[in-house]
């Protein structure tokens, strides 16, 4: 199984980005899938989580009201649009994918991740 991520790139203070994450191999699509994100000189940290059947999302509360996770499962993809981003949002984002029915918050939960995707936000 492989996650692929994309959409990053540069995009000016108060702009948007969605972000996918697209599935291969072995489906897994009952997995809960997450997003995570990583600063420069910073821990990854939690930003998004959301279950198979998308009854249930988590966000970081740096990100709630801004972001919103989604997911098709018809398609093996998980999204994240961002929205009003802020220079602190500047990081490599990372999909995960973990074999669990719940919204866990801890990379440790999530045995499978996506190579990164760089978000800069430019003030």
């Amino acid at each position: 199984v492989q996650l692929q991520a994309s959409g990053g790139g540069l995009v000016q203070a108060g702009g948007s980005v969605r972000l996918s994450c697209v599935a291969s191999g072995r489906t897994i699509s009952w997995y809960t899938k997450g997003w995570f994100r990583q600063a420069p000189g910073k821990e990854r940290e939690f930003v998004a989580a959301i279950t198979q059947n998308s009854l249930a999302t988590y966000y970081a509360d740096s990100v709630k009201g801004r972001f919103t996770i989604s997911r098709d499962n018809a398609k093996n993809t998980v999204y994240l649009q961002m929205n009003s981003l802020t220079p602190e949002d500047t990081a490599v984002y990372y999909c995960a994918a973990a074999p669990v029915s719940r919204v866990p918050t801890t990379p440790e939960s999530y045995d499978r991740w996506g190579q990164g995707t760089l978000v800069t936000v430019s003030s």
